[in-house]
């Protein structure tokens, strides 16, 4: 009797448009991609990293990865974000560190920027929970003594406000030309991982075809964090936890972990099924990403096939090579020994080395 072969699982790749590029994500290695608006050249990184379920086993199970998850997206977020900063090459002259800053680097063991993404993830966390929780859940206490023993009525009314709190910055924020092209750049993720999950060649005319909207987008956990988090808070109020404005409040931060695994778990089913129910499900969450999702330009386009092509090891064009700087300066003959398939382009110092010398 024949064993059926087993089909190979596959790798889904994600990712986050970030300042004039695009960083994609693999399960072992995180690629950026960013372009210069001096030169126009996409300027690379790549970096190997280990999943969290490798270092801890407990962080891959169910509901626990969302929470792990969702905490490393916010460190990798900051640190892409600063990191394309740096790649296009505009960043100002660092200040030099206050004593302060110096004594904290001392004392935790680790480098000042580290300590600057971390401080920006928490204050992050704190104002999205005071914005999108804890404000809430005060009216919520308000409302509870114009409507007393309609505990179901009044958290989905608080749930309600903190859904409209969510589109109105959501709103706001895409009146800012500077954040319009990271939207754009996040129309060229998705339509670059559509045609990497479709087994397509990573070109500009694959990847214009695809929708800007994508199942397993960031923007559609956030709008199903607010869903869920009115089911499960509305359960705490069963047990009369809604009582008092404190406990309250304390409940609501109590359970944002749970809250953050199950919308994880939940998105990742609705994204990996496509039925007639998954498709009602996610249909919310992707009309949202037309606010936060726009058609790219082809040489966004471009920068996001280099970063999912560095993310997933696909071996550049000769002119993927060319944007990247790569066959710029390096003689016909040697051009495949300085520059093999998707290798990394060359740090920006050793170009700048590069041009003065040919000068």
């Amino acid at each position: 009797m024949k064993h059926r072969e087993k089909k190979p699982e596959k790798v889904y790749i994600g990712g986050q448009a970030v300042m004039e590029g695009v960083m994609m994500r693999a399960p072992t290695r995180l690629a950026i991609a960013v372009r210069r608006p001096a030169d126009g050249r996409i300027e690379t990184h790549v970096e190997d990293i280990v999943p969290a379920a490798k270092r801890h086993k407990a962080l891959g199970w169910p509901v626990v990865r969302g929470v792990a998850a969702f905490v490393q997206s916010l460190i990798t977020g900051m640190n892409t974000i600063t990191r394309s900063a740096q790649m296009m090459g505009e960043e100002e002259e660092t200040e030099e560190p206050s004593r302060f800053e110096k004594w904290l680097s001392r004392v935790t063991g680790r480098s000042q920027d580290d300590i600057v993404i971390f401080c920006a993830v928490v204050l992050a966390i704190v104002l999205a929970v005071g914005l999108f929780f804890v404000l809430p859940s005060l009216l919520g206490s308000l409302l509870g003594h114009f409507l007393p023993g309609h505990t179901l009525l009044i958290n989905l009314l608080e749930g309600l406000v903190r859904i409209g709190l969510f589109l109105g910055y959501i709103a706001a924020v895409t009146r800012m030309k500077e954040i319009k092209r990271v939207f754009m750049y996040h129309g060229a993720e998705h339509k670059t991982v559509y045609t990497h999950e479709h087994d397509e060649e990573l070109t500009v005319e694959n990847a214009r075809k695809y929708p800007v909207m994508h199942p397993r987008c960031g923007t559609a956990f956030l709008l199903i964090v607010m869903v869920i988090s009115i089911l499960v808070t509305s359960v705490a109020g069963v047990f009369g936890l809604d009582d008092n404005p404190l406990t309250r409040v304390l409940v609501r931060i109590a359970l944002l972990p749970v809250v953050a695994g199950l919308s994880y778990e939940l998105l990742q089913y609705l994204g990996r099924n496509d039925t007639p129910f998954t498709r009602a499900l996610r249909w919310p969450g992707m009309q949202l990403q037309r606010l936060t999702a726009l058609e790219p330009t082809d040489d966004m386009l471009e920068v996001a096939i280099v970063s999912m092509k560095l993310a997933a090891d696909i071996p550049f064009t000769e002119r993927e090579k060319e944007m990247c700087g790569l066959l710029e300066t390096a003689p016909a003959d040697e051009t495949a020994q300085s520059a093999p398939d998707g290798a990394e382009a060359p740090p920006a110092e050793e170009r700048a080395e590069e041009a003065e010398a040919a000068e």
